[in-house]
C-alpha cells in the first residue's frame, strides 16, 4: 500500500510506484521510509533515449554489412575467379574458408584490444582492416595477392563479429536488449544480399572485370562507418571499468531518464565488473579465470560458446557460400539461374530476420530458439532427399530451392540472431569482452573447417549426404538448446548472471552489492 497524490494505492510490488500518466507532477509516500519524494515523467526525454540508443545500435552494426556482403558476393564471385585466375578446385575451398579460420585472429585480438582502447575504437580498427583487405582483393593481380586481401579481410571480420554484439548489448535497456543486439545479424543478412544482388548485376561483365567490381562495390560502407564513429558514445560499462566514473554517468544519462536510475545502474555496473576499485579489476587474469573457471561462469562458457559452434556445424555458411554449387547439382546448369536463385535465398534470409527482432523480445530467445532448430532440422533433412532422389528434375529443382530458403528462414528466425544475443548478454562484465571472442573463436573455427573441406566432403558421401549429416548435428542442437540455454528476456546484464549461480553463490552477490553501493557513496562525497 502506499500514497499517490493523497490516494491509497496497492500495485503488489513493495516500494515501487502505480502508473501514473506521462508527464504529470507527482509526489508518493516511499514504503521504506517517511520521505514524500517528487516525480516528473518525461515521454519526450524518454523517446529521444530510446532513439538514441536505437541509432547507435545502427552505426555500430554496419561493419556486419561488410561481412554479410563478403560472404554473399564470394558466392558468385568465385565462379568468375576460377575463369579468370584458373584455379583448383582446394584454391576455391581455401580461398572461401580461410576467411573464418583467420578471422579467429582478429576475435581474440578484439577481445583484448576492446577492453585496452574501447568498443568504439574497436569497431573503427575492424573497419579500417577489411576494408584495406577488400582493396588488396579488388585489385589482385594473381591468387597470392588475393589471399593476402583475404587474410586482411578475415582478421577485419574477427574484430567486427565479435565487438558489435557486446558494445550494443553494454548500451541497451534489459526490454529491447534482445532486438537491438540482433541488429548485427540483420545487416549481415542485409550485407549477403545485397552481395547476391551484385553477382547477378556484375555476372555479364567479363570474367577478368566482373569479379573485380563485386569485390569493389563492397568499399562502399567505408564512408558511412567513418560518420558514425562521430556519433555514437563509448560504452558506459567499459568506461566504468577503466574508472572513468563522469563519462560513464554522462553517456548514461543519454540513455536512461531519470537520474537516480542511473545512479542506480553505474552501482550495478559496478558489481558485475567485481571491482571495488579500478586497481582491482586491472589487476586480475581474466583468461586465468576463463581458462580455469567457476562453476558459474564454466555454464556460462558452455551455454555461450556451445550456442556459436552449433550456429556453424549445422552448415549454413555452406548453405550460403556454396549455393549456387547445390543448385547445380539439382538440375539448375546456367549461371544467370544459379545467381537468381541465390537472390531468392537472400531476400528470404533477410526477410526472416526482420521477423526475428519483433519477436525476440516479446517470446523470448528460448522458444525462437526451439522453433529455429526444429525447422532446419526438417528442412536439411528435406534439401538431402530431393538431391538424392530428385535431382535434375524440375520438381527436384522446386523442391531443392524451397529447402535452402526455408533452412536460411528457420536459421534467420532464431539461431542465426540469438547466438550472438546469448554470446553478449550472458557473461559478467569483467569477462564479456574476451568470453565473447572465445566463443567467436569457436564459431569462426567451425565455419572455416566446414567451408574449407565442404567440396572435398561432397565429392567423398555426394552433396546429399553432406548435408543429411547437417541434419543430424541439427538434431544434437535442439537437445543444446533444451538442456543449456537459459531464457533471458527481459532481464538486465547484471540480473542474466544470476541465472547460472547456485543459491549460495547468490548470497555472496548480495555481499559485493552492498560494497559497491558504499563505494558509490564515497565516490559522491569525493
Amino acid at each position: 500500500m502506499g500514497l499517490v497524490d493523497g490516494q491509497e494505492t496497492d500495485n503488489g510490488r513493495g516500494n515501487e510506484l502505480s502508473e501514473i500518466p506521462l508527464g504529470t507532477k507527482t509526489k508518493y509516500l516511499r514504503m521504506d521510509s517517511d520521505i514524500t519524494e517528487e516525480v516528473i515523467s518525461l515521454p519526450n526525454k524518454e523517446h529521444k533515449a530510446g532513439k538514441y540508443v536505437f541509432g547507435c545500435a545502427i552505426f555500430a552494426s554496419l561493419n556486419s554489412v561488410l561481412l554479410g556482403y563478403d560472404v554473399g558476393v564470394m558466392s558468385g564471385a568465385i565462379i568468375f575467379i576460377q575463369e579468370d585466375l584458373k584455379i583448383t578446385e582446394v584454391e576455391q575451398e581455401v580461398l572461401i574458408g580461410i576467411l573464418s579460420i583467420i578471422s579467429l585472429f582478429g576475435s581474440l585480438l578484439g577481445g583484448k584490444t576492446s577492453d585496452a582502447v574501447g568498443r568504439k575504437w574497436t569497431i573503427a580498427l575492424a573497419a579500417i582492416v577489411f576494408q584495406t583487405g577488400g582493396a588488396v582483393m579488388a585489385l589482385a593481380p594473381s591468387f597470392k595477392v588475393l589471399m593476402i586481401g583475404r587474410l586482411l579481410c578475415g582478421v577485419g571480420i574477427g574484430f567486427g563479429v565479435m565487438i558489435a554484439p557486446v558494445y550494443i548489448a553494454e548500451i541497451s535497456p534489459a526490454i529491447a536488449r534482445g532486438s537491438l543486439t540482433s541488429f548485427p545479424e540483420i545487416f549481415i543478412n542485409l550485407g549477403i544480399l545485397l552481395g547476391y544482388i551484385s553477382n547477378y548485376a556484375f555476372s555479364g561483365l567479363s570474367p577478368h572485370l566482373s569479379w573485380r567490381v563485386m569485390l569493389g562495390v563492397g568499399l562502399i560502407p567505408s564512408v558511412v562507418i567513418a560518420f558514425a564513429l562521430f556519433v555514437i558514445p563509448e560504452s558506459p560499462r567499459w568506461l566504468v571499468m577503466q574508472n572513468r566514473m563522469d563519462e560513464a554517468r554522462a553517456v548514461l544519462s543519454k540513455i536512461i531518464d531519470s537520474p537516480r536510475e542511473v545512479e542506480e545502474k553505474l552501482s550495478e555496473i559496478l558489481v558485475a565488473a567485481g571491482m571495488s576499485n579500478a586497481e582491482k579489476y586491472e589487476s586480475k587474469a581474466v583468461w586465468h579465470e576463463i581458462f580455469r573457471p567457476s562453476p558459474p561462469v564454466k555454464r556460462m562458457l558452455i551455454t555461450g560458446c556451445g550456442i556459436q559452434i552449433f550456429q556453424q556445424i549445422t552448415g549454413i555458411d555452406t548453405t550460403v557460400y556454396y549455393s549456387p554449387t547445390i543448385f547445380r547439382n539439382a538440375g539448375i546448369t546456367s549461371n544467370n539461374e544459379l545467381l537468381a536463385a541465390t537472390v531468392a535465398v537472400g531476400f528470404t534470409k533477410t526477410l526472416f530476420i526482420l521477423i526475428a527482432i519483433f519477436l525476440i523480445d516479446k517470446l523470448g530467445r528460448k522458444p525462437l530458439l526451439y522453433v529455429s532448430t526444429i525447422g532446419m532440422t526438417a528442412c536439411l533433412f528435406s534439401l538431402s532427399f530431393s538431391l538424392a532422389f530428385l535431382g535434375h528434375l524440375k520438381v527436384g529443382i522446386i523442391f531443392a530451392i524451397l529447402s535452402v530458403c526455408g533452412n536460411v528462414a528457420f536459421f534467420s528466425v532464431g539461431l542465426g540472431p540469438i547466438c550472438w544475443v546469448l554470446s553478449s548478454e550472458i557473461f559478467p562484465l569483467r569477462l564479456r569482452a574476451q568470453a565473447s571472442a572465445l566463443g567467436a573463436v569457436g564459431s569462426r573455427i567451425s565455419s572455416g573447417v566446414i567451408s574449407m573441406s565442404f567440396l572435398s566432403v561432397t565429392e567423398a558421401i555426394t552433396v546429399a549426404g553432406t548435408f543429411f549429416v547437417f541434419a543430424v548435428v541439427s538434431c544434437s542442437a535442439v537437445a543444446f538448446v533444451h538442456y543449456c540455454v537459459p531464457e533471458t528476456k527481459g532481464k538486465t546484464l547484471e540480473e542474466i548472471e544470476t541465472l547460472f549461480k547456485t543459491e549460495g553463490e547468490l548470497q555472496g552477490s548480495e555481499v559485493e552489492l552492498e560494497d559497491s553501493e558504499r563505494l558509490m557513496q564515497k565516490s559522491d562525497m569525493t
